[in-house]
């Protein structure tokens, strides 16, 4: 018997492994007959997220990547929304990522890693970007080094949450959906 969805019957979503543009995508294909916004929501994550887990699991916690991808792809199919999340340590390619979210997304959260406090060029492209966008950080970036307190992204995010672990994402998607619903 295959998966459901908790509750509503609905096959389980299936995590495809797609390589695009040197980064790994795990892209969720939307439930046929589920109602869903017509544009997924673009998960974006930045350098040595890919680490998740293995990496300072004492300021980041034992979840994988993947774990909070499924975790995400489960909370968005109970909220309509699709997802694409997608991680890259290329700043070039986080950049054509939200580029491509112009045409295909609906709204963006983004963990930008180390990328939050130097890069102009993420900043440039989020703010051709007319969607919500959420920015998300797993320790609490004002209670670490100072270079960390600054961020570009926020100048352009509609929410920053910082210091949530990785639940911090699932905060991002409720606030994305209600964001959306708003018009």
């Amino acid at each position: 018997m295959p998966a459901t969805l908790a509750g509503s019957g609905l096959p389980a979503p299936a995590l495809l492994p797609v390589v695009k543009g040197g980064g790994l995508a795990l892209v969720w294909r939307r439930v046929k007959g589920r109602n869903l916004v017509s544009k997924p929501v673009y998960i974006l994550n930045g350098p040595n997220l890919n680490l998740l887990g293995q990496r300072q699991p004492e300021i980041y916690g034992a979840q994988t990547l993947a774990d909070v991808v499924q975790a995400c792809t489960d909370l968005a199919a109970s909220l309509g929304l699709g997802v694409t999340a997608l991680q890259s340590n290329h700043e070039g390619q986080l950049v054509d990522w939200i580029q491509e979210a112009r045409l295909s997304g609906s709204a963006i959260v983004i963990n930008p890693g180390a990328y939050s406090h130097t890069s102009v060029a993420i900043l440039d492209a989020l703010n051709a970007f007319d969607g919500p966008v959420i920015e998300v950080h797993i320790s609490n970036i004002h209670k670490r080094e100072a270079f960390r307190h600054h961020s570009y992204v926020s100048h352009r995010a509609d929410g920053v949450i910082a210091g949530c672990g990785t639940e911090g994402y699932l905060l991002a998607l409720r606030r994305v959906a209600s964001l959306l619903a708003k018009g």
